[in-house]
């Protein structure tokens, strides 16, 4: 493959290392899935999930169970209690419930949560409608908590991926199999996350002595974390955990690529967590300018009455027939956005970009922007997704991102991507690492295993207010 002189250095790595990377991966297969469907954002459920959707007990085995909820794709105005279905339990499943119960403070869970005691004085007491009741409350509240999380979602502060695992594996389905089946704790267990993380966790969690409190209960806080996103996150995707300052591009599980990143500050320009899908790169981005700082620094003001030096400086200017002033900035290395753009539609105006300031990648805090994820070797990033989720060859790849003109390559196929919030976790070396927790979010995690378990309602995201900035950079 011919190039010229200016294609032969890219920023921050070779034309070599990334058609390096990306013949890695070209063998990997990822689920067709055209990119005008924004609905979908999320893999769907592996075959290993303990259920499907369509899962519902058998009319011969006795266990109707009172209908299952639909879960709506965003939270109603006034999250409503989720009813618990009652089945008809034996007392061999009752008693495999309660074994289950109490080694659950393995899973970073409180057994007490769980009735034990009404449990066990109802196995004691025998079959009948006393045991359906206590036993069914039972299992769904643990089956709850191990598929979602224990967290309420008034704890998650500024949570707003979309787990997608009460609909791949509804309660009354997974509570009618595990009857059926006579097998409680393998359908349970089931529900367990898939990621090395969860299993460093808790094995962090079994060798840290119980008079260890506080660090025992900030391990609880993170294991329980990993069941508030998807069980299995796909086979390609990418995530990042804004504390640690980096992106992965991973696949099965295995990092094949990081990236350090620059995150959001503290405070009203802090990152929400997201679940979103790809929908396109964009080579060469132009920037509209906010109008904070096209009106409040006068910058339109400066610009409209000189287009000559607009130019000069990089600009586009124009005043709509209402007065408003509207300032572009071309594509350029020095646009804010840098080189490359990352598509993930998403009410918040987040994204990922590069920047034209790539020294800020050297300092160790990076919390330095209005919320979006600037990443580095971003063009190398972009064009790897290119061949990846759009089937572009090298060669166009290479010109799209080398050609100085806004170019938008639509994503093909499907391709999550995961902003996350882990303040204990496996570091890209796979270290398990304590992380700054920036933004404050472990304290309402942390008092909500103080208090009570709360019963689940309808709500699948934070409740907090969607903050969208004028300025997202």
């Amino acid at each position: 493959m011919k190039h010229n002189a200016k294609s032969k250095v890219l920023r921050g790595t070779t034309i070599a290392a990334m058609l390096a990377l990306a013949a890695g991966l070209a063998s990997i297969p990822a689920a067709a899935k055209p990119a005008t469907d924004p609905q979908n954002i999320l893999p769907a459920p592996t075959a290993s999930a303990p259920v499907s959707p369509a899962a519902a007990p058998s009319p011969s085995t006795g266990h109707a169970a009172t209908p299952a909820p639909s879960a709506p794709p965003s939270p109603p105005a006034t999250p409503v209690p989720v009813p618990d279905p009652v089945m008809s339990w034996t007392l061999p499943d009752a008693r495999a419930l309660l074994g289950v119960i109490r080694t659950v403070e393995e899973e970073g869970l409180i057994a007490a949560d769980y009735l034990p005691d009404a449990l066990s004085a109802a196995i004691a007491a025998g079959t009948g409608p006393a045991l359906d009741q206590v036993a069914s409350k039972s299992f769904v509240w643990l089956a709850e908590d191990l598929r979602d999380g224990r967290t309420p979602m008034t704890a998650r502060v500024q949570w707003f991926a979309v787990d997608p695992d009460v609909d791949a594996n509804p309660t009354p389905a997974l509570m009618a199999q595990a009857l059926d089946t006579h097998n409680v704790a393998g359908v349970l267990a089931g529900l367990a996350p898939t990621y090395s993380d969860y299993q460093a966790l808790k094995a962090a969690l079994a060798a840290t002595p119980r008079t260890e409190t506080r660090k025992r209960a900030m391990i609880r806080a993170n294991i329980d974390r990993w069941r508030w996103l998807p069980r299995d996150l796909g086979l390609l995707y990418l995530i990042t955990n804004v504390p640690e300052f980096q992106l992965r591009l991973a696949t099965n599980e295995r990092i094949v690529r990081t990236y350090r990143t620059i995150v959001g500050k503290p405070g009203k320009t802090a990152t929400p967590q997201l679940a979103e899908q790809v929908e396109a790169v964009v080579f060469n981005p132009t920037w509209t300018v906010p109008q904070s700082i096209v009106v409040g620094e006068g910058l339109g003001g400066r610009l409209i009455g000189n287009p000559a030096a607009a130019l000069r400086q990089g600009y586009k200017v124009s005043r709509a027939a209402n007065g408003t002033i509207t300032v572009v900035q071309q594509p350029g290395p020095g646009n804010s956005l840098g080189v490359m753009k990352i598509d993930m539609p998403n009410p918040h105006a987040i994204y990922l970009h590069d920047t034209p300031n790539h020294a800020l990648f050297n300092l160790p805090v990076r919390a330095l922007s209005h919320g979006c994820v600037r990443t580095e070797r971003a063009q190398e990033l972009g064009m790897t997704m290119a061949m990846l989720g759009a089937d572009l060859t090298p060669d166009q790849a290479v010109q799209n991102a080398m050609s100085g003109k806004y170019t938008r390559v639509t994503m093909t196929k499907t391709f999550p991507i995961f902003i996350t919030y882990f303040t204990m976790a496996q570091d890209i070396t796979g270290k398990l690492t304590v992380f700054n927790d920036l933004y404050g979010r472990d304290a309402p995690v942390l008092a909500s295993f103080e208090q009570p378990r709360q019963l689940k309602t309808s709500q699948r995201t934070s409740n907090e207010a969607i903050i969208k900035l004028d300025n997202p950079l």
